[in-house]
């Protein structure tokens, strides 16, 4: 059985006539005739009623017309489906993060990409560099977001990313009302120096941090933040995890005037195998690229 079978059979039933089905379709009635009879043999029996003066179906034609209609419908969705996801306007898009990343330009990356790509699909998992590596290899996700650096060779790097960590603090603190201080007021502030794992890119500037601050909470990152909009403690945080907090005043930036700088790096990855990317995810990487810049996130 193939579509020609199928379309023939059902411009037959729309036009009542062999011949002006064959007309419509282009071909001729000895063509048409022969595809319905291939067709006859394939179901078991006639589907039309022969030497009447009305075409009509047999019963078997009536019970397969709304599945023969079925087929050549989802056929036609598939068709245009591939069309669309050729042209770069429907497809699926599978992204690993890391959880500080999930937020920020990661989801008005989304946002933006769904007005112009409505018909295209997202679906995110969370989880640590790891992990997030790992389901690339599972083949959970296409595209992940991970800490930079990497050392697995398998892995192509589309996009980098360098933020700056600056301490963060609660709008009624003390260090918030200074706008400044040095590491050692830092760790005399309420609260615990909170910190969050960042990855390899920032452990020599965490240790530092260690050897001068002193005590201090590694916590993930949103319970950080929901410690710090409880009015206790500071971190060390990339500008994007906090954006909200900082633009309506929840949370202030500090200077810290005796620490040199330190940064967080982060990147775009798929596996090397997976190259070139179809159009929809190579768009959706273009994307990712424009939010960062917005957002003040600088590529590497």
């Amino acid at each position: 059985m193939d579509i020609n079978q199928l379309l023939a059979f059902e411009r037959i039933v729309r036009e009542g006539s062999f011949s002006r089905a064959a007309r419509q379709l282009d071909i001729t009635q000895p063509t048409i005739s022969a595809r319905i009879q291939n067709l006859e043999l394939e179901i078991g029996g006639p589907l039309f009623v022969r030497g009447g003066h009305k075409l009509a179906l047999t019963e078997r034609g009536e019970s397969f017309l709304s599945y023969a209609r079925r087929a050549l419908e989802i056929l036609n969705e598939g068709i245009e489906a591939a069309r669309l996801s050729e042209e770069g306007q429907r497809g699926r898009i599978t992204i690993g993060t890391l959880q500080s990343l999930a937020g920020g330009f990661l989801a008005e990356t989304i946002v933006e990409f769904h007005d112009t790509h409505p018909q295209v699909d997202f679906f995110v998992l969370t989880g640590h560099s790891e992990q997030v590596i790992e389901m690339l290899y599972d083949g959970l996700v296409k595209l992940g977001l991970v800490s930079w650096p990497f050392y697995n060779s398998d892995l192509a790097e589309l996009l980098r990313f360098r933020e700056p960590l600056v301490l963060v603090a609660p709008a009624n603190s003390a260090l918030a009302r200074q706008g400044k201080a040095r590491l050692e007021e830092v760790k005399k502030a309420r609260g615990h120096l909170l910190i969050v794992p960042w990855g390899p890119s920032a452990y020599d500037f965490t240790a530092r941090i260690k050897e001068q601050a002193g005590p201090m909470t590694t916590l993930p990152i949103e319970t950080v933040r929901y410690i710090l909009l409880r009015d206790l403690g500071a971190a060390f945080l990339t500008r994007a995890t906090v954006a909200e907090e900082l633009q309506t005043g929840r949370l202030v930036e500090v200077e810290v005037e005796d620490l040199p700088p330190g940064y967080r790096e982060s990147a775009l990855v798929c596996l090397k195998r997976n190259m070139p990317l179809n159009k929809v995810l190579q768009d959706f990487v273009d994307e990712v690229g424009i939010q960062a810049k917005n957002t003040r996130i600088n590529q590497v």
